[in-house]
């Protein structure tokens, strides 16, 4: 395994995970967002901006025979959510699509899904921590309206959709959903 790597493990050790030692790290919140999706078995998901694919990876150990189609905008990401994904045995029932959540035209060419979850970048504002991938996952290029349309493009008719926020961004967060309808 690469020095930049670490193998981490979630759920018990049920889920393994390489990620980047270094910026963008999963951990609680992942998981905890995967335990609150609905999803059941034979259902479509999708997950935005998967990181190295923790959320998903924890919901396809949670839910059999979950469909994850998972996009994330990094290129070097993408390549270790797929690996992680066969790591795990998941790899006949993950798609990772490489794609940014301001590409509206992608989310309308992405098949219809049962429920989609993100766990955006939270803070509009501050200091943004100096390490590139740390930065785009904590501090917004893109708002939230931006993901909850992104992420309600595909959505099924009675569909969840699901964001994990800081309770300080709960106002905001809602405002998304509603304009996304």
């Amino acid at each position: 395994m690469s020095e930049d790597l670490t193998e981490d493990h979630l759920l018990g050790g049920r889920v393994r995970l390489r990620q980047p030692r270094r910026g963008l790290r999963a951990g609680l919140d992942a998981v905890l967002l995967a335990a609150g999706i609905p999803a059941r078995p034979g259902e479509r998901v999708l997950e935005a901006g998967c990181g190295s694919g923790a959320g998903f990876l924890c919901l396809a150990a949670r839910v059999p025979g979950v469909t994850i189609l998972a996009v994330e905008r990094e290129p070097a990401l993408a390549v270790l959510a797929r690996e992680n994904a066969a790591a795990n045995g998941f790899a006949a029932q993950v798609e990772v699509v490489e794609g940014d959540v301001r590409d509206l035209a992608l989310a309308r060419r992405l098949p219809r899904c049962d429920h989609a979850f993100a766990n955006p970048p939270y803070w509009p504002g501050g200091t943004a921590p100096p390490e590139a991938l740390r930065r785009a996952a904590t501090h917004e290029e893109a708002g939230l309206e931006a993901w909850a349309r992104f992420l309600a493009a595909p959505l099924a008719h009675r569909g969840s959709l699901s964001l994990i926020l800081p309770a300080a961004r709960l106002e905001a967060g809602m405002a998304a959903l509603a304009a996304a309808g």
